[in-house]
């Protein structure tokens, strides 16, 4: 058995590096050293004793010169010692020296030094050997009556250690320790006694807290703390006790201490669904969220929050604390924000929605111009987002909404104010009463807008929405005005001429007159140094981006100016009043055509928005009603089309959301009995206190397949032939962090091995946690080995090592058998995750890892491709289904997935089909991956790789 296996209460840090020392050395400086070497020597012993080094020798010599010193440092270290030191012989027979160990011990026990004598009694905690104990006890029944609270607090711990463990050496404990209890004053005393009556003797404990219920909320918290579980477990086991303890729980909530409040409000909600209960243990949260100032403590406590939401009838009772939920926006927090805005987003209702929009303007107004905090910027944009959900549910609070973020659309932040277009967008096309509001307020801030992506959004909402003949004309005067004096190229090249003479329109007469009279070159390197950046400041925005080079703008211009003429045309019936508007959209088009193709941008026009803006300028000059319909309404159909899509999608997602929630139950479902329920089967009657605990220790039971013989044999790894003389085989359990290597060893030999070790190493980000012990196999024998991995990153890991064994009775050298590799899969660490367009796009711009594979597989349809690659990679995809619906030859998704240690890893499958193949051809084409960390991309590279071709059946 392991050290591993082994029950550990002390861990000690050795460094690797440090040669161990011989025994004669230590026995040496136990014997004669100073105190101080013989600390010293005490440690080194206890580090090789851990490491699995036999020290029978020093036994002795540490009972004749260690064990008599009265030195605190070395009495601690011996408790160590004796701790981890063998004390049987190998046949289980108590070592004779043991009792002179025991005798020592017992004059500890009755030592003057409180510190002494409760550190003895931890130690007797520890102990397993109820021969050493028997003659202690006397002395430790002795110490429940110490004047000082550490001796008493941990003589009671160490009653119950001895109680649980060997119930016949103290049968009347749980009688002595609720008398104990009953004049104990100490809070830390209580709550030991208390802790045990729970385990030891549960009616003694509630009949204790049945003479003092009244004076709980006067308690310390620690105490508390205990009354809480004992009052959970009662309630969890005998349901009809609940009357009589939930008051106790309701005053608890008032405790002055958070851990208290926390846990008597998680005890409330699983003992009652009363709608009073319920608003109380919420009410409880939200204030502790508000008063802690840790934001781990947040957001555990919002996760809470969000359990009890999940639950249909406690959602109704959460909808009307929806305000007081809101109050933990004044937090800092991103992470914390933005749980709490996606709380109150799903709580919601048409009762409260408007304060919950006032509250958000407010919110969003307290952002502007405020940068004096990194994530101000993201905030603004989740609250834009959250406002724009609200919108969406309820259309009544649009027109409250639209104005304070129109405001935005001239905000430097392009990622808020392109939430804000995206928002305005979907408004128009779906609330026609909000057309006129929405152009007018467009209008208004249009040119205050800085960022070209938001202009070219602008643009075209402007474009595609104004309808009346009032509309048309403001659009044109704005756009006018936002591109400066026009034909633009002579415009500028007079601008430029103009720097070498004295500038009528900004300088003032006497300037003027003292410009002329000095020398020609101080005049030129005078105004050359001022004026550019007054040229820069006083160039209008659209000419701005075009003098940039950014063309991509005009094309939208262009298309803009075409619909609003188009519809100009249709409206105004004056021949002479169309054509003059036609002129005007065509002249600026052609200007701008003319401005790409000179030299004066920083880059020429590309031939795409070359082409498009021609384009304009022929359907202007032609103004076909085909043309016009496609301008007209074909864009606006294909608009509403992909909201369409978008909304079902949404309230697909929100049904199947639901569904998970609601609890059916069948007519012909069987009926669960509590009594004959197994322990597999208890679903909400489940102990949260032993599953915290377990959590803790990462014991979670992870849900195994149908068969879960079937899922342990498919992670067998053999690591050697048959045909070697020692066979092993291991068993790779994944458990989050930490991976355990369950070695089975069998000798296929008629000798005795000896010292048979297994040496592993591991390459990656893997970190062996021990070395196994060495073992003696008997001729034929087998024996399982143990060993514990770290995990710290998502990157394949391979282990690798051999076992080396002396055979018996043999003058050779140490025999060594070679193991095969162990790989261990990167997909128990990936897990499905998603992430909105925008997210993937900036998160694809910012990895610089990247890798591309080559699909090589049999499959010949696009769909069951990517189902295989979405099954083999555990991805989920991003791409609607709607957009892969269909045959079309081609096919490009993006796909998206999350590692447990918080990395993202993005992959982008463009297929296609080769038709001219044959029906029977495979599919081609490449997968980009892209991650944060080489490893992450490596990986699920060589993951995908293993897994394209789908195995025949």
């Amino acid at each position: 058995m392991t050290a591993a296996e082994n029950v550990c209460y002390t861990l000690i840090n050795v460094p690797s590096d440090s040669e161990p020392p011989s025994e004669v050395s230590l026995k040496a400086d136990l014997e004669k050293g100073e105190i101080k070497a013989k600390t010293e020597a005490l440690k080194k012993v206890i580090i090789m004793i851990l490491n699995g080094e036999k020290l029978p020798g020093l036994l002795m010599t540490i009972i004749r010169f260690v064990l008599p010193l009265q030195d605190h440092t070395i009495k601690k270290l011996l408790l160590v010692f004796w701790e981890i030191v063998p004390k049987t012989t190998p046949d289980g027979k108590l070592l004779q020296e043991m009792i002179l160990v025991c005798d020592a011990y017992r004059k500890d026990l009755q030592h003057p030094n409180e510190f002494i004598r409760g550190s003895t009694l931890r130690f007797l905690c520890k102990l397993k050997e109820a021969e050493l104990l028997e003659p202690l006890m006397p002395a430790i029944r002795a110490c429940l009556e110490h004047r000082h609270s550490y001796v008493r607090r941990n003589a009671v711990l160490a009653i119950y250690t001895i109680y649980r463990n060997f119930e016949n050496l103290i049968p009347d404990a749980p009688e002595l320790i609720h008398d104990f209890l009953v004049n104990e004053k100490d809070a830390s005393c209580k709550r030991n006694a208390f802790m045990m009556l729970i385990h030891a003797d549960q009616d003694r404990a509630l009949d204790y807290l049945s003479t003092c219920i009244d004076q709980v909320h006067t308690f310390g918290d620690i105490l508390q703390l205990v009354i809480v579980e004992l009052i959970y477990k009662v309630c969890h086991a005998n349901p009809s006790e609940r009357a009589r303890f939930i008051r106790c729980i309701y005053n608890l909530l008032q405790s002055s201490s958070p851990a208290v409040k926390y846990e008597a409000a998680g005890t409330l909600v699983t003992l009652s669904s009363a709608p009073t209960a319920i608003k109380a243990a919420a009410q409880c949260y939200i204030d502790l969220i508000i008063k802690e100032s840790d934001n781990n403590v947040k957001l555990i406590v919002l996760d809470r929050l969000i359990e009890l939401k999940e639950h249909p009838t406690h959602e109704r009772v959460l909808q009307d604390l929806v305000m007081d939920i809101l109050r933990v926006l004044s937090t800092p927090d991103l992470e914390v924000r933005k749980k709490t805005l996606q709380l109150a987003l799903d709580l919601v209702s048409s009762r409260n929605v408007e304060e919950l929009v006032i509250v958000l303007k407010k919110e969003v107004i307290k952002t502007n111009n405020v940068t004096e905090h990194e994530d101000t910027d993201k905030y603004r944009q989740l609250l834009v987002r959250t406002l724009h959900s609200c919108s969406v549910r309820f259309p009544d609070m649009a027109a409250n909404v639209i104005p304070v973020l129109m405001e935005f659309l001239s905000d430097t932040n392009e990622a808020a104010a392109a939430d804000v277009l995206e928002f305005v967008r979907e408004a128009i096309q779906r609330f026609d009463n909000l057309r006129p509001l929405i152009i007018e307020k467009m209008l208004e801030v249009f040119h205050a807008i800085k960022t070209v992506k938001i202009y070219r959004g602008a643009l075209w909402i402007l474009g595609e929405y104004c309808s009346t003949k009032e509309d048309i004309q403001s659009v044109m005067t704005e756009v006018r005005r936002s591109l400066g004096e026009i034909p633009i190229v002579e415009n500028e090249i007079k601008k430029e001429a103009g720097e070498l003479k004295p500038e009528e329109e900004v300088t003032a007469a006497p300037a003027q007159k003292l410009v002329t009279e000095m020398g020609t070159y101080v005049t030129q390197s005078a105004l050359s140094s001022s004026r550019p950046s007054k040229k820069e400041e006083d160039r209008p925005p659209l000419r701005g981006f075009l003098m940039d080079g950014d063309f991509y703008v005009a094309a939208s211009l262009a298309t803009t100016l075409t619909k609003v003429a188009l519809r100009y045309v249709a409206i105004v019936q004056d021949k002479k009043k169309q054509n003059s508007f036609v002129a005007e959209a065509m002249l600026i088009m052609a200007t701008v055509l003319h401005l790409g193709k000179s030299s004066l941008p920083k880059k020429p026009i590309t031939d795409d928005d070359v082409d498009r803006i021609s384009l304009c300028l022929k359907v202007l000059s032609e103004c076909s009603p085909l043309m016009n319909d496609i301008f007209n309404k074909e864009c606006r159909r294909s608009l509403s089309h992909m909201l369409a899509v978008r909304l079902e999608e949404e309230k697909l997602s929100q049904r199947k959301e639901s569904e998970k929630r609601n609890v059916t139950v069948q007519a012909d479902d069987p009926i669960s009995f509590m009594q004959l329920t197994a322990k597999n089967e208890m679903t909400s009657k489940e102990d949260q206190f032993q599953l915290s605990l377990l959590a803790a220790m990462g014991n979670t039971q992870r849900k195994e397949a149908a068969d879960p013989l079937a899922s342990k044999l498919n992670k067998v790894t053999q690591l050697t032939g048959f045909s070697d003389p020692v066979y092993a085989e291991a068993y790779v359990h994944v458990n989050q962090y930490d991976i355990v290597l369950d070695v089975l060893v069998v000798n296929q030999t008629s000798d005795t091995l000896q010292n048979c070790t297994l040496e592993l190493a591991t390459l990656g980000d893997l970190k062996l946690v021990e070395k196994p012990s060495p073992l003696t196999l008997a001729p034929h024998d087998f024996a399982n080995i143990k060993a514990n991995v770290k995990v710290a990153s998502t990157e394949n890991g391979i282990i690798f090592g051999n076992i080396v064994y002396d055979v018996s009775g043999a003058a050779s050298d140490r025999n060594c058998v070679v193991l095969s590799d162990i790989h261990i899969d990167i997909m128990d660490y990936i897990q499905p995750a998603s992430c909105t367009d925008a997210e993937f796009r900036q998160m694809w711009a910012e990895f610089e890892w990247e890798n591309k594979v080559t699909v090589n597989t049999n499959i010949t349809d696009l769909n069951e491709y990517l189902q295989h690659i979405l099954k083999s990679t555990n991805m989920k995809c991003l791409t609607p289904e709607k957009a892969l619906s269909g045959f079309c030859g081609f096919m490009a998704a993006n796909l998206y997935a999350r590692s447990i240690f918080g990395e993202d890893a993005l992959a982008n499958v463009s297929i296609e089909k080769p038709i001219h193949l044959g029906p029977e051809a495979p599919v081609n084409g490449h997968i980009r991956i892209r991650a944060k960390s080489q490893g992450m991309a490596l990986s699920l590279g060589d993951k995908i790789n293993l897994s394209q071709k789908k195995s025949v059946s």
